[in-house]
């Protein structure tokens, strides 16, 4: 006979008891709230906090919010399901298949080893050539995890054993530790460098449109350009001497390349498909807004293509669990928040700390934003829920308080990626490349301190008057 599926109850008590607490405090709240929304606040705090101690996956616990949200009569069935049919959500779903198309065909492997082939002579070398590979897949590859984890973790890993570098050995300095931790910010940077690169951010489109702000792909792809290139020079420099590899020539990193894509043999007709596909929907992403063609579209189509010729099949689409576990809580979580707009507790608690921060200039109350934003994630152990939980109420804040819309939603936007420089807990990333070994804890918190103030500095500097520059504020 078998057995239940084990459930640790105890995670439950701490998000039901703040879920309660709000929800019997509801004649306590502020006028400009109605009781819809107080309730809505209550089920959104509590499905948050449940989000992070995880009684159930975040998938789980998404749908029992939903099923709370309608049965409290906080929202009725027709507007609660709406968010199951979100654009953005589907875009994410979509570009969630085509990633699998990448690691199917073994394009994305082939894409590393020519990489590590052509650049890979001294260690840091190596190092901006894996990154390199990270930044060509990110935009047809939403999900982090699936470049950092599926893709570059098994290359990077194979490499550092090349050279005898293993944590088993004690001998992780060699190489393994820098090449995994340069691997991991230039997965965090990539990630906030394109709309498509990383599950959160059509949602941050998503909620910027409820703020008023219209987001397309080309604008973030200009936004983040110049800082995104220039984390992308300067981080693994700033890694490589703070933490530097004991090998610094890697004259072998060559031959392996040569004779693993010995085994690998020609390019097969599916890598080549899978090539011209992704041309094709990165064409589509770039020149949507003058071709009038929706960037979820453009999705679709990519996945017809890749359905029409074989590079996937329809039994590869439902055994993608990590898309459809994706479309299932962002709908829920998407929905919350933008019933939490909707019934007015967001527009009264812009209003009231836009209010409170009267009379200081509009960029300081930016980076008083940005800087809850990205120290708050030591309390999140996900980018995507960290976004939904406060990027909407904190772009409210920013555009009641006057700061330019486009600067706001985009700046909330690249940091909800590069908050990730935080924990080694801090994203879909962290515990594939911290879980192997190769940096201890201590390091890992320690160097991100130091770098989390780089890119707050890089970022909200060189951001802020690149995208003056190029007239997006």
């Amino acid at each position: 006979m078998k057995s239940l599926e084990k459930v640790d109850y105890k995670k439950f008590i701490v998000p039901v008891i703040v879920g309660l607490i709000i929800w019997f405090a509801t004649p306590l709240r502020p006028v400009a709230i109605s009781v819809a929304g107080w309730h809505m606040f209550a089920l959104f705090v509590a499905t948050i906090i449940a989000c992070i101690t995880q009684p159930l996956p975040i998938g789980a616990v998404s749908i029992i919010a939903f099923a709370l949200v309608v049965l409290t009569r906080t929202v009725p069935m027709e507007k609660a399901i709406v968010g199951f049919g979100n654009a953005s959500i589907w875009l994410i779903a979509m570009a969630f298949f085509i990633a699998r198309g990448f690691i199917k065909t073994g394009l994305g492997r082939r894409i590393a080893l020519i990489f590590v082939k052509l650049f890979g002579k001294r260690t840091l070398g190596l190092a901006y050539s894996l990154i390199g590979v990270d930044l060509i897949l990110a935009p047809a590859m939403p999900s982090n995890t699936a470049r950092a984890g599926g893709i570059m973790y098994p290359i990077i890993e194979s490499l550092a054993k090349e050279f005898d570098s293993d944590p088993k050995k004690k001998t992780e300095r060699k190489i393994g530790s820098f090449l995994i931790f340069a691997e991991y910010h230039g997965n965090m940077i990539t990630s906030a460098m394109f709309m498509t690169a990383m599950a959160g951010n059509p949602l941050v489109q998503t909620l910027a449109k409820s703020n008023g702000v219209h987001l397309q792909w080309m604008d973030w792809f200009l936004a983040g350009l110049v800082p995104g290139l220039l984390s992308l020079i300067i981080i693994p420099f700033i890694i490589y001497k703070l933490y530097p590899p004991e090998i610094k020539e890697t004259p072998n990193a060559k031959e392996w390349a040569d004779s693993e894509l010995e085994k690998m043999g020609k390019i097969t007709v599916p890598e080549k498909v899978m090539i011209g596909i992704f041309i094709f929907a990165l064409l589509l992403w770039v020149l949507g807004s003058t071709l009038k063609i929706d960037a979820t579209l453009t999705a679709f189509m990519a996945l017809s293509l890749l359905l029409i010729t074989g590079v996937l099949t329809w039994k590869d689409i439902l055994n993608e669990s990590g898309a459809w576990n994706t479309l299932t809580w962002f709908s829920v979580l998407v929905m919350m928040a933008s019933q939490l707009n909707e019934l007015g507790f967001i527009p009264w608690l812009s209003k009231t700390i836009a209010g409170s921060l009267h009379g200081i200039s509009w960029f300081f109350i930016l980076l008083i934003l940005v800087l809850a934003f990205f120290y708050s994630h030591y309390l999140f152990a996900s980018s995507t829920a960290h976004i939904s939980a406060m990027y909407g109420a904190l772009l409210g804040v920013a555009v009641s308080a006057g700061v330019p819309g486009m600067l706001a939603a985009l700046m909330l936007g690249f940091f909800g990626n590069l908050c990730a420089s935080t924990t080694h807990y801090a994203s879909g990333p962290a515990p594939v490349l911290f879980g192997s070994g190769y940096v201890t804890q201590s390091k890992w918190w320690q160097m991100n301190v130091f770098l989390g103030i780089i890119y707050i500095i890089l970022w909200m500097s060189v951001g802020t008057l690149w995208m003056k520059v190029i007239g997006m504020w």
